[in-house]
């Protein structure tokens, strides 16, 4: 199968300015993509350490300025990590999620298993995000 080429040849324009630029996004529980943007984070925050929550939502508001992302939702993607660690590994001991003096806060074990298996998380996820890319592209915009 060849790939993909255009038809129509397009000429160059000067002064015209890039088009990519993204409209901004909510995030939403159940999302992939913002599951996604979160559980990377995740992945690069100190082990062994509890951070709160609140700090988690304000490095990822930073980090993606085109989003929005909430508490909440920040809280569901840590509880649906949560139960894929306990699933995966039969106890809640590697990801804690507390109530602590300032709001919640999560503690990820310091420990070997933990970065490949957030690897694995992360993967899932673009797998997931890269699915629904495709079915948009197939179905033309349709909402799946």
């Amino acid at each position: 199968m060849t790939p993909w080429s255009p038809v129509i040849e397009l000429r160059d324009v000067d002064g015209l300015p890039d088009p990519a630029i993204d409209p901004p996004n909510v995030a939403h529980s159940g999302d992939p993509f913002a599951a996604l943007r979160i559980v990377h984070l995740l992945a690069r925050i100190p082990r062994g350490r509890s951070v709160r929550v609140r700090d988690v939502v304000d490095r990822l508001n930073a980090d993606y300025l085109g989003w929005s992302f909430t508490r909440a939702v920040v809280l569901d993607a840590i509880v649906q990590l949560q139960a894929n660690w306990q699933a995966d590994y039969r106890t809640r001991a590697g990801i804690d999620l507390a109530d602590g003096p300032a709001g919640e806060e999560i503690t990820i074990e310091d420990s070997s298993r933990v970065d490949p298996w957030i690897v694995r998380q992360c993967d899932r996820l673009a797998g997931e995000c890269r699915a629904r890319l495709a079915a948009f592209a197939r179905d033309e915009g349709a909402t799946p």
